[in-house]
């Protein structure tokens, strides 16, 4: 297994439009991602973190506002406005923009280590379009028993997402717009259950979905190879997206940066990293 020679990180920091976040308003800011977590504003932990990875060569930053970060980051990360339409939309014009590989990942992750960013581009087979970094139950609370995660249960695995996607090959590219197509319809569950087809979710919720199976549809539905890489931290799945969230992430960003003896408490990220 051998490191990716260039690799592109795209970080989405941006709001919905709507309501105000309610990390946000707990944590008395005005955008999310400039949540401190341990005294360094949540998108700048994980641009640091980035750029602590060798073949990242390359960080973008995606929001609704790019003035929102203006003198936060340093000046090789570009910032780039969001796409109104969601997530999926932002990915699809960055790799549009930047191509593959595209890492990507999330201002709220605010835990992440470099360590985690090298497991997860180091492990994909040669065949691989797209890698998901995930986190097994057993993992999660071996690590941090006290957390309540979101879990997606396949027959032969039980997991949380740590934010963590991998766009390996161009023909990923399709997963995003797949993923585009069911953020559009988020709120209609019959066509998103037309797309993805009813079969696969009915074995899904009824516990009866394998990870073959679920490879074998995204491959049906998109000609990409998907693969889900189980991490070794259990802690890679904690992001900051309730209040909750906030306690137990200040309670583990020291104990990561003893464990790990990162740049979370050091002078801002260097400017190693370039845009060319």
């Amino acid at each position: 297994m051998t490191m990716p020679p260039a690799v592109t990180a795209l970080v989405l920091a941006g709001t919905r439009p709507g309501k105000p976040d309610p990390v946000a308003i707990a944590g008395g800011v005005s955008h999310k991602a400039l949540l401190p977590i341990d005294g360094v504003p949540m998108v700048v932990r994980v641009v640091r973190a980035l750029q602590a990875v060798p073949a990242i060569t390359r960080v973008v930053v995606c929001l609704e506002d790019p003035a929102i970060l203006q003198g936060l980051l340093p000046s090789s990360v570009q910032v780039i406005p969001s796409k109104p339409e969601g997530p999926s939309a932002s990915v699809l014009d960055s790799l549009a923009r930047f191509g593959t590989p595209l890492l990507v990942t999330t201002a709220d992750n605010a835990l992440l280590q470099p360590e985690w960013v090298e497991e997860l581009l180091k492990a994909p087979s040669s065949q691989t379009d797209i890698a998901v970094g995930v986190a097994t139950q057993a993992s999660i609370q071996q690590a941090v028993p006290q957390t309540k995660r979101t879990y997606i249960r396949l027959t032969d695995m039980v997991f949380s997402g740590c934010n963590l996607f991998y766009f390996k090959t161009s023909v990923s590219a399709r997963v995003a717009d797949l993923w585009r197509t069911v953020e559009k319809n988020r709120k209609r569950p019959l066509r998103v259950a037309w797309t993805l087809g009813l079969g696969i979710l009915l074995r899904a919720i009824t516990g009866r979905l394998s990870t073959q199976a679920l490879y074998a549809r995204i491959y049906k539905l998109t000609g990409a190879r998907a693969e889900l890489l189980p991490l070794s931290d259990g802690r890679a799945a904690v992001d900051v997206d309730k209040e909750a969230d906030i306690v137990l992430a200040q309670k583990l960003a020291p104990e990561l940066t003893r464990q790990y003896g990162h740049f979370q408490d050091s002078a801002p990220a260097s400017d190693r990293n370039t845009a060319g």
